[in-house]
C-alpha cells in the first residue's frame, strides 16, 4: 500500500473532463436560492438535505441516481442562479487545484420558467468566465443531449453547440439512462456535430453493455467515452478504443453509487490503465457523489496502489484528451509537466 496522502494530491495540478454542473452544487446555495425564489425542497436543513442528496456508501440504480437531479435542477431555472452556481463551481475547482476543467450541462433542463437555451448557456458561461478570471482556471463547456428526451431536442442542442463552438463550447455529449434509450436515436444531432467539426463524448457502457460503447463510437463518432466501464466485455472493441486513443472518462465513486460496479474494489479502472488505454479520473457529480477530484485520485491510489508517476501519467493523459486546439493542449501539457517535475519532483518513465 502506498503512502500518498490526500494533502499531497490536493496540491497537484489536475485536469477534470467529466463534471456535471447540475450535480456539483453546494448544499447551502441550494437552500439559499430555494428560499429566495420560494422553491420547495425536501428539507431546508443543511444536514438533512445533504443526507437526501449526497450519497455515501449507498448503491442505487442509475435511474434513481438521475432522479436526485430533480432537487438541484429546481434551483437552476433562472440566469442569476445559474451564474452563481457556475461561479461557485469554479471556486470549488480552484480549492481542489484543478488547472483545466470541462463542465457539462444540458440547457434544455433549465427552461421551466421560460428561459431560453441561449440565455441558459450565456448565464453559465458568464459564471464560469468570472470564475476563470478570479482563480485562473481554464475551462470548456460541453452541451449535453439527453437520451430519454425527444431526439429533435438533441438537434436543437447540437445547433446551439455549433453556434457557440468558438465561444466557450468545446464539445457535445449524450447523457441520461442508457437502458431503452439507444444513442442511435440521436444520430441526426451527432451528424450536425461531426459535420461542423465539434468534438463529442457520449455516456456509454455504464448501465449497458459494450454495444452501447460501439454505438457511441461508430454511430455517433465519439472522441471520448463517458464511463465506458463495460468495455472489457468486448476485447476487439477494447483494442479499437486503445488503438485510436479514445479516452475513457472514469468516475470511480459515481460508478459505485449507480451500481455500475458491484463493489468499488472491482472497478475495472486498473484493467484499462495497465493495458495502456487512455483514461482520466473525474468526479461526475461532486455533490451527489460527495466527492472532489483529489478524493477520486486518493481512492484510485488506495484501490490500485498507484505511484506518483502513475498519477502524473493520468493527469497528462487527461490533458491530452481535452477538447481544445492541439497547440493550446501542447502548451498546457508542458505547463503541467513542468510543475509536476519542478515543484513535486514527479518525472515520467512513460513514452
Amino acid at each position: 500500500m502506498n503512502s500518498i496522502s490526500l494533502d499531497l494530491i490536493k496540491k497537484l495540478p489536475k485536469v477534470e473532463l467529466h463534471c456535471h454542473l447540475d450535480g456539483s452544487l453546494r448544499i447551502n446555495s441550494i437552500i439559499d436560492i430555494a428560499k429566495k425564489n420560494k422553491i420547495k425542497l425536501p428539507s431546508f436543513e443543511p444536514e438533512t438535505l445533504s443526507k437526501i442528496i449526497s450519497l455515501d456508501k449507498q448503491k442505487i440504480s442509475l435511474e434513481d441516481y438521475i432522479a436526485l437531479f430533480d432537487i438541484t435542477l429546481s434551483v437552476m431555472q433562472d440566469e442569476k442562479s445559474l451564474e452563481r452556481i457556475s461561479y461557485e463551481l469554479m471556486e470549488d475547482l480552484a480549492s481542489d487545484n484543478v488547472y483545466y476543467a470541462e463542465i457539462r450541462f444540458s440547457p434544455i433542463l433549465h427552461t421551466k420558467n421560460e428561459m431560453s437555451i441561449d440565455r441558459a448557456l450565456k448565464a453559465v458561461q458568464k459564471g464560469l468566465e468570472r470564475g476563470s478570471k478570479s482563480y485562473g482556471i481554464k475551462y470548456g463547456i460541453i452541451i449535453c443531449g439527453i437520451r430519454s428526451i425527444d431526439p429533435m431536442i438533441s438537434i436543437e442542442l447540437a445547433e446551439l453547440a455549433v453556434k457557440y463552438k468558438n465561444n466557450g463550447v468545446v464539445g457535445f455529449d449524450l447523457a441520461g439512462a442508457e437502458n431503452n434509450y439507444p444513442a442511435k436515436k440521436h444520430k441526426e444531432a451527432f451528424y450536425i456535430i461531426r459535420n461542423n467539426n465539434v468534438n463529442t463524448t457520449v455516456h456509454a457502457g455504464e448501465a449497458f453493455g459494450p454495444e452501447s460503447i460501439h454505438q457511441a463510437i461508430h454511430t455517433c463518432g465519439a472522441n471520448r467515452i463517458g464511463h465506458g466501464i463495460r468495455l472489457l466485455e468486448d476485447p476487439e472493441l477494447l483494442s479499437y478504443v486503445n488503438d485510436h486513443r479514445i479516452c475513457l472518462e472514469i468516475c470511480i465513486t459515481s460508478n459505485f453509487h449507480t451500481g455500475a460496479v458491484d463493489s468499488i474494489n472491482e472497478h475495472p479502472f486498473i484493467y484499462y490503465y495497465d493495458r495502456g488505454v487512455r483514461v482520466s479520473l473525474n468526479t461526475d457529480n461532486r455533490l451527489i457523489s460527495n466527492t472532489n477530484l483529489s478524493k477520486e485520485y486518493l481512492t484510485a491510489c488506495k484501490l490500485f496502489n498507484l505511484s506518483l508517476k502513475d498519477i502524473r501519467e493520468i493527469i497528462i493523459m487527461s490533458m491530452k484528451s481535452a477538447f481544445i486546439p492541439h497547440q493550446e493542449r501542447k502548451e498546457l501539457i508542458k505547463i503541467l509537466s513542468n510543475e509536476l517535475e519542478n515543484d513535486f519532483g514527479i518525472t515520467s518513465s512513460y513514452i
